[in-house]
This record gives structure tokens, C-alpha cells and sequence, in this order.
């Protein structure tokens, strides 16, 4: 398939602006909280205790209340949960991808609303996302779309 003109400006004008969200500060900050995540050896043991609890607490759920180690697996997860999110690190880089999701969703909110106010652009945010026209103008819900 052949792009035409304006689809390939319009691809030179994409890198463009991906270009300028990898220089922003905002990815810097995220890079920089990656790779500090990653080599950190106290912070990736949090992670991965915590994935294989995670692995045995699906097993335990399967069987709910009934499973014999359900009690303490479901105790550990918690407590395993808790010490990674409290972890300096693991804070900093949830913090930072929360900062450039924010970023992402706001730029894609401008593109599709430069297109047309009615077209639904997730914000991650399940309170706003919740409030859209979900389902269409068609679908018999109270739509506020014009």
C-alpha cells in the first residue's frame, strides 16, 4: 500500500513528537527510575518474592477459604506487598510511570480531540474514564455526546 503525501507528513510530524516525549524531562525521570529499580538487588528480590507469592496465592484462590494455606499465603502476599511498594525505589519508578502516563494520556486527549470532541480517550483515571458516553450515543444510556 502506498502512503500518500499527507500520511507520510503525517508520520514525519508522529516522530517528531515522539522525539520530544523521549528528550522530556518526564521520560528522564522514568529512565533514570528504571534502571535504578533494576539494579537495585534488595528492590528486584522484593519484586520477585513477591511474584512467586503472587504465583502461589492464584493457586490458593483457586480453592478459596478451603485451601489449607490459604490463611497464611494470603497473609504473606499482603505483608510481601506492603514491604515492595514502601521499598524507596519501587515508589520512585511507580511514581514516575504514573507521571508519564499522565503525560501519554494527555497528548493522546489533545490528538483525538483535535479530531472531534465526541471521540473517548481512556485517562487511566477509572473515575473519568467511567463518565464518557460508554457503549455510544446508540445504546440507551444517559450520553451526554453532541
Amino acid at each position: 500500500m502506498l502512503a500518500t503525501i499527507s500520511e507520510m507528513e503525517l508520520l514525519t510530524e508522529t516522530e517528531g513528537l515522539t522525539d520530544m516525549i523521549i528528550h522530556s524531562e518526564t521520560f528522564d525521570e522514568y529512565i533514570q527510575a528504571r534502571d535504578e529499580l533494576r539494579a537495585s538487588t534488595e528492590a528486584q528480590k522484593l519484586i520477585n518474592d513477591f511474584n512467586q507469592m503472587k504465583d502461589m496465592h492464584e493457586e490458593v484462590q483457586r480453592f478459596g477459604k478451603y485451601h489449607p494455606d490459604y490463611e497464611r499465603v494470603s497473609k504473606e502476599i499482603r505483608q510481601l506487598k506492603r514491604s515492595m511498594d514502601k521499598h524507596e525505589l519501587v515508589k520512585a519508578f511507580k511514581d514516575a510511570e504514573k507521571e508519564l502516563e499522565f503525560l501519554l494520556n494527555e497528548i493522546s486527549g489533545l490528538i483525538a480531540h483535535s479530531v472531534s470532541e465526541t471521540i473517548k480517550v481512556p485517562t487511566g483515571n477509572p473515575f473519568f474514564d467511567n463518565m464518557s458516553c460508554s457503549g455510544g450515543c446508540g445504546s440507551g444510556g444517559g450520553c451526554s455526546c453532541g
